[in-house]
């Protein structure tokens, strides 16, 4: 969605995960990588769920007999780590014996719209050095999109400003790690970002629904593409309104296809977001 705000129709910009499918998992065909060796530009997120790219990039600039342009986003801003924090479930996997903590890097750094602008304005310099001919009509259309994203940024702030209470709730994964960080939110949550997790624990649940009664939280978030079945379990035992916050991973078919992207995704966060404080 950054690159094709950027390029303004005048790239070939095409999205190589499907609309409606889980990034997590995603595997490219071969097909896909055909397509990554004949691109100009190969932009990827550049986190665990991405070591596909890092497995075929090689086998992509072999077969197109030169280097390809690369960007990882999460190269372009500070990242943190994902954390467990209080009542969150951790994976189910058993560290092999001797085997030291891996730090695992929160991929989803385009959450906050501070972030947002950072690669939207790197994206940009990396597009003009790539087409100088088009430099500066890119760099026209990537300042009017900061603009609007500093103005959703500016909306954020004052919702969390104007709010009740500082705290929300995920029954979900939680891919919310850089806008909390940027809004000085609080956050319970079932699991990490990145979590391969679907169902939590009896204590998990029991946690997050004492969280919703004794702060009195109008409003449990769950992300796109969830069963949704943590978050009506919370709801349905608090009367919590359970409620969409979207993390901007991907978007349906027919969101994808009307050019739904990220202001408008956010947008809508926002007004949810502004429920979930009041």
């Amino acid at each position: 969605d950054f690159a094709r705000q950027i390029t303004g129709g005048e790239a070939d910009v095409t999205m190589l995960l499907r609309p409606g499918a889980e990034s997590h998992s995603f595997e490219p065909t071969p097909q896909d990588i055909i397509k990554i060796s004949g691109c100009d530009m190969f932009i990827y997120v550049g986190g665990e769920s991405d070591d596909w790219a890092e497995r075929i990039l090689a086998s992509a600039e072999e077969s197109a007999g030169r280097k390809i342009n690369v960007v990882a986003l999460m190269s372009l801003v500070d990242t943190v780590e994902e954390e467990i924090i209080e009542g969150m479930q951790e994976e189910a996997e058993e560290e092999e014996e001797g085997e030291g903590h891996e730090e695992e890097y929160d991929e989803h750094v385009w959450t906050s719209p501070a972030n947002a602008i950072k690669i939207v304005n790197a994206l940009t310099d990396r597009l003009c050095e790539l087409d100088k001919s088009r430099a500066d009509f890119f760099r026209r259309n990537a300042d009017a999109y900061a603009e609007k994203i500093a103005a959703l940024g500016g909306e954020f702030k004052d919702i969390v400003s104007g709010g009740k209470r500082n705290v929300i709730v995920f029954g979900d994964r939680f891919p919310f790690r850089y806008f909390v960080d940027e809004y000085g939110l609080k956050y319970f949550a079932a699991f990490p970002g990145c979590s391969t997790e679907t169902e939590a624990s009896a204590a998990t649940v029991a946690f997050l629904i004492d969280k919703v009664k004794a702060e009195r939280i109008p409003v449990v978030f769950y992300r796109e593409f969830s069963n949704e079945t943590i978050a009506d379990t919370i709801s349905e035992a608090t009367g919590a309104v359970s409620m969409l916050m979207h993390s901007c991973h991907n978007v349906t078919r027919e969101d994808f296809e009307r050019g739904v992207g990220y202001l408008e995704l956010m947008s809508a966060n926002a007004e949810n977001l502004r429920k979930a404080l009041n």
